[in-house]
């Protein structure tokens, strides 16, 4: 490659290093050189020369396939294109326990950054450990996250907030929730901006049951709450999931979705599409995301940070799971 650009092997190395000592006309021929050759350096070969591993970590703790495999794809995406390589670990949640956790990962797999999911983000002391540690780091989470300086916040409350509206616009009075764990961030915001918003209505909830975010916590909080008298004419439920359990039990009570109960979910992904009815859901655009947080955070790692403005916009999308209560 250096002989067909015309220049010195240090001077090809600088450029697929990115160094900005080279001069723009002589970065332009090594680059046709590249692309006449189809080059593509191996990260192993670039970590030697730039003491890099071209490795980004993400962890979790997410149990949804679905979601988990929408955010791998928008990081791969990021990764891809700037020759990074992507490793994922799940890690339990749970205070010093996952942050020993995160750092013996960080320490077998020398990644280069990490983006940390909820609700791994909430632990408390994380942020402060990894920067102790000098690993840059990119939390997601609902909240602004004590402990990193950089954060993509998600504002679920507000989403909660109008779902509510939204039901009370159809006319529900006869209301019940499903929430996600208490112990994590993004259940107490998405119960919070749900109730406020039906108590500035002055509507309160029919009933209520705490759920996991898995599938058999929503078949369990739907039997309960449907099986009240009165029952509701319209459920939320904190996460997809859980709203599929609860069109389950309502099946098999010969409750007609969305003629008799409407369901709401939260995350609006494929499953939401998959199911029969297709679900009324909080859209979030987790690929989209979770690009734009690897983008920053390779932008730190790369030491070119640039502000972050991203705003998530999450989107109620009606289905066929809701309508006006009967009369």
């Amino acid at each position: 490659m250096a002989e067909l650009a015309g220049v010195s092997i240090r001077t090809v190395s600088r450029v697929l290093n990115q160094s900005t000592k080279v001069k723009p006309a002589t970065r332009e021929v090594v680059e046709r050189a590249i692309d006449a050759l189809s080059f593509s350096p191996s990260a192993r070969a670039r970590g030697l020369s730039t003491g890099k591993s071209y490795l980004i970590g993400v962890v979790h703790n997410e149990s949804n396939a679905l979601v988990l495999d929408a955010i791998q794809r928008g990081i791969a995406r990021e990764t891809g294109t700037r020759g990074y390589e992507l490793v994922v670990h799940p890690t339990p949640t749970g205070g010093d326990g996952s942050i020993e956790n995160v750092l013996y990962f960080l320490r077998r797999s020398s990644v280069d950054g990490l983006i940390v999911l909820p609700p791994v983000s909430d632990t408390p002391g994380l942020g402060a450990a990894l920067r102790n540690a000098g690993v840059p780091a990119f939390a997601i989470s609902s909240v602004a996250v004590a402990g990193f300086t950089e954060v993509l916040v998600s504002p679920e409350r507000e989403a909660a907030a109008d779902v509510a509206r939204y039901l009370l616009g159809l006319g529900h009075r006869r209301i019940a929730f499903i929430s996600g764990p208490s112990s994590v961030h993004s259940a107490r915001e998405r119960r919070s901006g749900f109730v406020t918003a039906l108590a500035e209505a002055g509507c309160g909830l029919i009933g209520e049951a705490e759920g996991d975010y898995g599938f058999d916590s929503g078949v369990e909080a739907g039997r309960r709450l449907l099986t009240r008298d009165p029952a509701p004419t319209a459920i939320f439920a904190a996460n997809d999931v859980m709203a599929a359990g609860v069109l389950k039990v309502a099946s098999g009570l010969g409750i007609a979705v969305p003629g008799a109960l409407s369901v709401v979910g939260f995350d609006g992904g494929v499953l939401a599409r998959m199911l029969t009815p297709a679900l009324t859901s909080i859209h979030r655009p987790y690929d989209e995301m979770a690009e734009h947080a690897t983008a920053a955070l390779l932008d730190i790692i790369e030491h070119k940070p640039r502000p972050f403005d991203y705003k998530v916009n999450l989107e109620l999308t009606p289905a066929e799971s809701t309508a006006p209560p009967p009369e």
